[in-house]
């Protein structure tokens, strides 16, 4: 019990580390397009587990100290996260009114201004990430070496773990990751057809998992981590990602409306093909617990000890809301 309670302690530190670095890079809401800037901050700042930005910092952590290099991903990939909400709600997609017990964006700036907003924190995540290179070094060293480095370079992150941390981000966030993903479920909800096992495992992998391995092997990469744990940490956000949206399947069957900040049964009162639908319940749980365990096997394979991951894992895939 004793652990339980350090971890949920660890845990609040770090989404108030998370929400303390996303604010300073908010846009002011001045001027002409002032009506954007306040609901893009509005989505962001209307809650959330902020669960992607506290799994960048705690993995960083994990390798040493987290990199001055690692804040600006720590809001970035929180801007891209709400986006793809804000895009989700609109009208001519899911079409929700309520998330996080909240009005939805396009509920109270209407679906024009909400588009923008979402665009514009997709835009606003890549400006900020590139300021990760304010932190760079362009000494020639390997990112994993573990001297670190020297002189006035100290506390800096090679110049190349910068870029590559930039290319998880862009690519798992685009065709090949999340936007894939929401293609692919918008696709068949416009078209009215019952998707595969398969199509909806690739869903997940996309839509939900890749964001979450972006966060994981981001912290890495900026922290100098082996190559073999960035690729474990691929895996294990992979195997997340797709029990953290089946458990989310769940909840949307069984859940809690008060405790989920939303109606329950949006998704078969839109004809929506879930993994629930297509295997059952009873199967779904089990598939969630055999998907956890895949993840925290692939923590326990690290070269440090991932044990605020590993209670992350089992925190998520337990969840209520």
């Amino acid at each position: 019990m004793e652990k339980s309670v350090n971890f949920n302690s660890e845990l609040k530190r770090a989404v108030a580390q998370a929400d303390r670095i996303l604010k300073q890079y908010l846009p002011s809401t001045d001027g002409y397009a002032g009506i954007a800037a306040e609901a893009m901050n509005y989505s962001v700042e209307a809650g959330g587990k902020r669960l992607r930005p506290a799994m960048l910092y705690e993995t960083a952590l994990m390798y040493g100290e987290v990199p001055k290099a690692a804040e600006p991903f720590i809001a970035a990939i929180e801007m891209v996260h709400n986006y793809s909400l804000v895009h989700d709600d609109l009208p001519a997609m899911d079409n929700d009114l309520y998330r996080r017990g909240k009005k939805t964006t396009h509920a109270v700036y209407g679906p024009g201004i909400a588009t923008l907003a979402g665009d514009g924190l997709l835009n606003l995540a890549f400006e900020t990430s590139l300021k990760a290179f304010e932190y760079a070094s362009f000494e020639n060293v390997s990112p994993d070496a573990e001297s670190g480095l020297s002189g006035s370079n100290k506390g800096k992150v090679p110049a190349r773990s910068i870029v590559r941390a930039l290319n998880i981000l862009f690519e798992k966030s685009g065709l090949n990751g999340m936007l894939g993903g929401q293609s692919a479920d918008v696709d068949a909800t416009e078209k009215n057809r019952s998707l595969s096992l398969n199509e909806i495992l690739f869903i997940h992998e996309k839509k939900t998992a890749c964001l979450l391995e972006a966060s994981l092997m981001i912290g890495a990469v900026l922290s100098g981590a082996p190559e073999k744990d960035i690729k474990a940490l691929e895996k294990a956000g992979s195997d997340l990602g797709k029990a953290f949206q089946i458990r989310d399947d769940i909840l949307d069957v069984e859940g809690d409306e008060e405790k989920l900040g939303k109606p329950i049964g949006s998704d078969s009162g839109n004809n929506k093909t879930t993994y629930v639908t297509l295997v059952g319940i009873e199967k779904a749980r089990h598939d969630v617990k055999d998907l956890s365990e895949s993840a925290v096997s692939q923590l326990l394979s690290l070269s440090k000890d991932a044990a605020f991951l590993i209670w992350l894992v089992r925190y998520l895939v337990d969840r209520e809301a």
